[in-house]
């Protein structure tokens, strides 16, 4: 089992940034590949952002590639997704997802465990 509480989320500026962090907590979080998902108001849930349990792969939507970034800490069972130049289009609740091992998953179904999400919210 693994539990994932995110944290970090806001309401920012358009242009502003944001730095969101999601910790893990039960067994191997090092072997989880890890991701980060949004849902607007009204809309499905869609991929964000992806990383491997080492870090050595990641992977983005085309939506937020060059302003997003993912990456983890196995050390504190972290991981984290800097957004930059958000745009109000971006407001969403963002949820971490984790799954064993794995790489370039971007379906909801393929990540077999969730936070509760936290509100980002860019003003225009």
């Amino acid at each position: 089992q693994v539990q994932l509480v995110e944290s970090g989320g806001g309401l920012v500026q358009a242009g502003g940034s944001l730095r969101l962090s999601c910790a893990a907590s039960g067994r191997a979080f090092s072997s989880r590949t890890m991701g980060w998902f949004r849902q607007a108001p009204g809309k499905e849930r869609e991929f964000v952002a992806g990383i491997s349990w080492s870090g050595s792969s990641t992977w983005y939507a085309d939506s937020v590639r060059g302003r997003f970034t993912i990456s983890r800490d196995n050390a504190n069972n972290t991981v984290y997704l800097q957004l930059n130049s958000l745009k109000p289009e971006d407001t969403a609740v963002y949820y971490c997802a984790a799954r064993t091992l794995g790489s370039g998953h971007r379906s909801e179904n393929e990540y077999n465990y969730w936070g509760q999400g936290t509100q980002v919210t860019v003003s225009s």
